[in-house]
């Protein structure tokens, strides 16, 4: 109730309002264009679904925020931010009508997953940009409750743009539509509306605020590598925040492989070659179960950790991650992996409020932004990692106790480790 009393002051402000309803907007469209893609990749009926696959879609959703992330803002202190926010969703209405045209003739392969990459590299700009615009339309004093409140509003809108998207499929078809088409052409009309919302907003009030000309671009560039290597430095005379991001880099390396599993035993494992759609409304649910378990961490971590320990906290969520993953995980039934995927939603996001504390706290303000694109780097490469590694060692079906084992005692070793190299330093409280 508290988190809704905020939002609802915020959305008090007319320049607030019309900021959140592109965030929004565009996030939903987000889900909706990732159930297409998804259904095309892994669940076509024409084609069994390989681990190799979804890694390969997984690294195209990913890459992007890995590569990208920590130069985004040398375009975004030269651009105007409205204009990158209109744009980015005007840019992708014809990236995703050309993808369905591609999806349409059958396309797969590199081409396929190369306009897929570009229009997903797009979307990079579009939520830095809101990011950044932020500051100007929030008082200072309430920009932490926005920074709080937003991107869990964000995260929301991509879950019902995942309801969205499959409601869209069922809708396609019975018009006698092509569904993996017909979704992605409702992206790209939804795209179309969120990139008019943006134009609602004047064009020079979400910044830059350019008091000075900016430097080259080349030396801008240049600029940003090295201060990512001074990030580097400042992080490794920073124990808690660097012990926090090796954690969840670790965490997200075995949420990764878990993840692959989950795709591939809802395709799979559950369902023959010809229930295509029982699989991938299966999947999609526990998606959402998923999402559930991060709306419940945004709600518990703060009210937990103002009376027990950050550290005491993340080891509890490690700790419920590894046994989760055997009890009830290993019996590999729908149930089962409905209450595994809960409470990963839980851990994932848990931990993830308390490591963003941890930078926030430790990290001084100067090296506060390039430790953060490190952090981006760090969460995006370790998930491509796993789902690389799941495509070697996960069988065609997901099932496998051995790798479940393996993510376990992963969790298990993660959490030990953790409570060991924490136990000198002071816990810091969430205020």
């Amino acid at each position: 109730m508290t988190a809704l009393r905020h939002l609802r002051d915020l959305l008090r402000g007319r320049w607030f309002r019309r900021l959140f309803a592109v965030r929004v907007s565009s996030q939903l469209t987000d889900g909706v264009f990732q159930v297409a893609l998804a259904s095309y990749v892994v669940f076509s009926p024409e084609r069994a679904a390989r681990p190799g696959a979804i890694a390969g879609a997984l690294a195209v959703v990913l890459l992007p925020f890995s590569v990208l992330g920590p130069f985004v803002g040398v375009f975004l202190d030269r651009w105007s931010r409205r204009q990158v926010l209109a744009w980015s969703n005007f840019v992708r209405v014809g990236l995703v009508a050309l993808l369905a045209v591609a999806v349409h003739a059958e396309v797969r392969g590199p081409v396929l997953f190369g306009l897929a990459l570009v229009c997903l590299s797009v979307n990079r700009f579009l939520l830095a940009a809101l990011s950044a615009a932020l500051p100007h339309v929030v008082p200072e004093d309430e920009l932490i409750t926005a920074n709080a409140l937003t991107p869990t509003a964000g995260t929301l809108a991509f879950l019902t743009g995942l309801g969205v998207g499959t409601g869209a499929r069922t809708g396609w078809d019975r018009l006698g539509v092509e569904r993996d088409v017909g979704v992605l052409l409702t992206a790209a009309v939804l795209y179309a509306v969120a990139g008019a919302l943006a134009l609602r907003i004047p064009r020079d009030l979400l910044g830059p605020d350019l008091a000075h000309r900016p430097p080259a671009m080349l030396d801008a560039v240049a600029s940003v590598v090295v201060g990512l290597v001074a990030g580097l430095r400042h992080l490794g005379q920073r124990p808690p925040a660097a012990y926090g991001l090796t954690a969840i880099g670790a965490h997200r390396f075995f949420y990764g492989v878990s993840s692959v599993s989950l795709i591939l035993l809802y395709r799979n494992y559950f369902h023959g070659p010809g229930e295509v759609d029982a699989a991938f409304n299966e999947l999609s649910l526990a998606v959402l179960v998923s999402g559930v378990g991060f709306v419940a961490a945004a709600l518990l971590t703060p009210v937990l950790t103002e009376r027990i320990p950050q550290r005491t906290w993340v080891l509890g969520l490690l700790a419920g991650a590894a046994l989760t993953q055997v009890v009830p995980g290993a019996l590999y039934t729908r149930p089962a992996l409905l209450v595994a995927a809960f409470f990963l939603g839980l851990a994932s996001q848990g931990i993830k409020i308390v490591v963003d504390t941890l930078v926030q706290t430790h990290v001084e303000d100067a090296y506060r932004g390039r430790v953060f694109s490190l952090y981006d780097v760090i969460f995006n490469v370790a998930f491509v990692a796993a789902a690389a590694a799941g495509a070697v060692v996960l069988p065609a079906n997901g099932k496998s106790y051995v790798v479940l084992a393996g993510i376990a005692l992963g969790y298990a070793l993660t959490a030990l480790w953790y409570a060991r190299v924490t136990r000198t330093h002071a816990p810091v409280l969430t205020r």
